[in-house]
């Protein structure tokens, strides 16, 4: 598999990570990947809710010392 798209989004607060993800994810191809790094700690919540609604798939979500990892793959 490819390795996903990073998306840096650290030091951004709510809504910002979503709407760039968002963005990003509109030039991808179905079934790549973003790998979105974030600080804001509404993020991982932010990200299952974005992808619920946008029919992506929500991959990953993980908790780092200093920032948040998410990992979403475009559906459709």
């Amino acid at each position: 598999m490819k390795a996903p798209i990073e998306l840096d989004t650290r030091g951004l607060n709510c809504p910002l990570p979503v709407l760039k993800a968002q963005k990003a994810i509109r030039s991808m191809a179905a079934g790549e990947r973003l790998l979105v790094l974030a600080t804001d700690p509404k993020a991982p919540s932010d990200f299952e809710q974005f992808c619920e609604a946008a029919g992506h798939a929500l991959v990953e979500s993980t908790e780092h010392r200093d920032h948040f990892a998410v990992v979403i793959e475009k559906r459709g």
